[in-house]
């Protein structure tokens, strides 16, 4: 389970960070479902497939957060590989509990700013974006304009999602639209990888849609679960392959293809978590 989760991140089949997290802090699991002759042992199982789900994506704050919250709860602290197993299965239900709760707060506050008869602009896929906005579809009507986010064509994932719900209506476009229908939005909601200290990164495409946004005077607002607001991490941007963005053989071209970018949080109206609305 431990090896298919790590794949899985690499190509990335799971598009949330959130749910990346949670994926990989309950395919630890796996662990205790195996022999260990010591708690030595154990624990260096513990440390070694934490190490390897954390490098499977080293763009994500959350993952980071997880495995270092299960290091630090669990290595260490016991004298028995009993005594480390059960503490590994109590962290792993902390850690996704205290994800999924801040996934749940970000969204019900988010949920609470928009207004009936809304047309706004979303990027990409993000979980906790989506819930807000199907919690707010349950008593509003909105207009949503989803960009398709290029090359992994996500926002058709959110798209599809929307359109199940009766209350809104939902257009989807090209990256490059967004100059052209941002006139005709009310903001921008967008979910967000992390914030580290003045910058936001995100989903490639942020940046250009935060600063078209700023630039035409429509407000931004970045909905996320406050354990994405960090001060110590490295963030290591993820290059994606170049097939994903030319299938045939492009001989003689550079194909670049990044998969996050960096935005100036002072292009940012307001940061929602589940701790309350910031505004910037």
């Amino acid at each position: 389970m431990i090896d298919e989760t790590i794949e899985e991140i690499r190509e990335m089949q799971t598009h949330s960070s959130s749910v990346v997290a949670i994926k990989a802090t309950r395919a630890l699991a796996e662990l205790t479902e195996r022999e260990y002759a010591a708690i030595d042992d154990f624990e260096r199982a513990v440390e070694h497939n934490v190490g390897a789900l954390r490098r499977s994506n080293p763009s994500h704050a959350s993952l980071h957060n997880a495995m270092r919250r299960v290091l630090d709860e669990v290595v260490g602290q016991s004298t028995t590989v009993e005594g480390a197993m059960a503490a590994l299965e109590h962290t792993i239900e902390d850690v996704v509990e205290d994800i999924e709760q801040g996934k749940r707060g970000a969204a019900a506050n988010a949920a609470e700013t928009f207004a009936d008869g809304e047309t706004f602009l979303t990027h990409d896929y993000s979980s906790t974006v989506l819930d807000a906005i199907e919690t707010a579809a349950a008593e509003k009507e909105l207009t949503a304009y989803i960009t398709e986010a290029r090359p992994r064509y996500l926002g058709r994932k959110t798209a599809r999602a929307l359109a199940q719900l009766d209350t809104v209506d939902p257009h989807l476009m090209t990256d490059g639209a967004c100059g052209h229908f941002l006139p005709d939005c009310d903001r921008v909601v967008i979910g967000m990888d992390c914030i580290v200290e003045e910058t936001l990164y995100n989903r490639v495409g942020t940046y250009p849609l935060v600063a078209t946004a700023n630039h035409a005077g429509v407000p931004v607002t970045v909905v996320g679960s406050s354990t994405k607001l960090i001060d110590e991490f490295r963030f290591e941007n993820e290059v994606r392959p170049a097939t994903e963005v030319m299938l045939e053989p492009a001989e003689g071209i550079t194909v670049e293809n990044p998969a996050y970018d960096a935005t100036p949080v002072d292009l940012i109206d307001e940061v929602v978590t589940d701790e309350g609305v910031q505004k910037l």
